[in-house]
């Protein structure tokens, strides 16, 4: 009996080196487990990092090409109110030359008897039909065409809408 009873605590030894062992082992593969998945985790944490680094760089990329564009956009904004009051201008001007060459072409039909030269308000015109110079003989009168310079200004849009 007693060598069923040493045989018995042999297998019970072995037994628990067996499991010992086994849970070793069980440790160990948890460890490598965890080990690789601490390392999935960092490389998924640096992969976000780089996104995060790469799209703040694409915003300000985006904002710098907002900035330019809001500023090109201002810019042909200011540009666009000067031509509009310049062609107002002009448009004014070329209503008032209508009018006055009306005017004259109304004279002159009625007065043919000085050529075209000198009216009777006190006008001078050039006999070429094409093109009327008219100079004012009185210096009060309001048919007086200069050479003026056209003034328009991005300031006098301001107000307009």
């Amino acid at each position: 009996m007693a060598s069923s009873s040493g045989n018995s605590m042999s297998n019970s030894v072995s037994e628990e080196d067996l499991h010992n062992q086994r849970k070793r082992k069980r440790m160990e593969s948890n460890r490598e487990s965890a080990r690789r998945s601490r390392m999935r985790k960092q490389k998924h944490l640096d992969e976000l990092m780089a996104q995060v680094t790469q799209l703040v760089k694409d915003n300000n990329q985006i904002l710098t090409t907002i900035n330019f564009t809001t500023q090109h956009y201002i810019n042909m904004e200011a540009e666009n109110s000067v031509l509009r009051a310049q062609m107002m201008e002009l448009s004014q001007r070329l209503e008032s030359l209508n009018e006055i060459l009306h005017y004259l072409n109304s004279g002159t039909n009625s007065n043919n008897s000085n050529d075209g030269f000198e009216t009777s308000e006190g006008f001078e015109t050039t006999s070429d039909e094409s093109f009327t110079t008219i100079i004012s003989n009185h210096n009060n009168n309001p048919f007086v065409i200069m050479n003026q310079p056209i003034i328009a200004s991005s300031d006098m849009m301001m107000f307009q809408y």
